[in-house]
């Protein structure tokens, strides 16, 4: 199979601190490795226990090709501040007993907010495995909601994918699609293209697929944009929030990172 864009996240061990009266902020482009990680969920959440998310790291390994690579992460939500973990955000595997595919970077945790800020918030949290051989990654991206009644956190969406074939998993932020989350996941058979999955987050609290089809956007084809960015068009068309002839769904940045904006095969391009 061709690549059509090929992109592996710097590694960076960078010790990171994130306690704080609110929910700070775990972000990078590129792999962040926590040596110990909290996060109060309290506020944001307004819950009636004082919950946080903790991440520890166990002692430092190596990935597949012998590089000096950080331990591996446990992830807890905890309740009472007591250091027990509640719920184990990402259990050991029987398949994968050194987790060698488990997460060993922290990605992302923040609150998410799909209904906007005025309804309740959602805990995402992406994390990522060691580099293997070829320099690819198991991501796996997960999305909690929190239940006044119980007093618990829940997991309501769960997506593991690779790097090296242009996957990704995205929650969106803002503009008419926010608070779906979309995934872009290759075929297997040619013309080579990708799956592209929308979910929305329910009444029921639980995010069900509501579109999949297979991408206009191909391997190979010079496009510089990410997938979901490409095929933006096609999502919004059958979405029912873009016709033809209408501006067009630009990716973050706007005309200045995408200067001349058109469709080539119904995908977009900025060039």
């Amino acid at each position: 199979m061709g690549l059509r864009r090929i992109g592996r996240p710097l590694a960076a061990a960078i010790f990171a601190s994130l306690l704080g009266a609110s929910v700070a902020l775990c972000e990078t482009e590129g792999d962040l490795s926590p040596q110990s990680a909290q996060v109060d969920l309290q506020a944001p959440f307004k819950t009636r226990s004082p919950w946080r998310f903790v991440a520890t790291q166990g002692p430092a390994t190596t990935d597949y090709g012998d590089n000096p690579a950080p331990g591996a992460l446990k992830l807890c939500l905890e309740k009472d501040g007591a250091g027990r973990c509640d719920s184990e955000i990402m259990p050991r595997q029987p398949d994968d007993p050194n987790l060698l595919w488990g997460p060993h970077y922290l990605r992302i945790v923040k609150p998410v907010y799909p209904h906007g800020r005025a309804a309740a918030p959602l805990l995402l949290v992406v994390t990522a495995s060691l580099h293997s051989g070829d320099g690819g990654q198991a991501v796996v991206t997960q999305l909690f909601s929190y239940d006044p009644a119980l007093d618990q956190f829940k997991r309501v969406y769960s997506y593991s994918t690779g790097t090296n074939n242009n996957q990704e998993v995205r929650f969106v932020t803002s503009g008419p699609l926010r608070g779906y989350v979309i995934s872009a996941e290759p075929t297997q058979n040619a013309p080579y293209a990708y799956w592209i999955e929308v979910g929305d987050f329910t009444r029921d609290h639980a995010y069900r697929p509501i579109i999949k089809y297979r991408s206009a956007t191909l391997y190979n084809d010079g496009n510089t944009l990410a997938v979901i960015d490409s095929e933006m068009p096609n999502i919004e068309r059958r979405l029912g929030v873009w016709r033809p002839g209408a501006p067009l769904p630009l990716p973050v940045g706007g005309t200045k990172a995408c200067p001349k904006p058109h469709l080539k095969g119904m995908a977009l391009w900025c060039g």
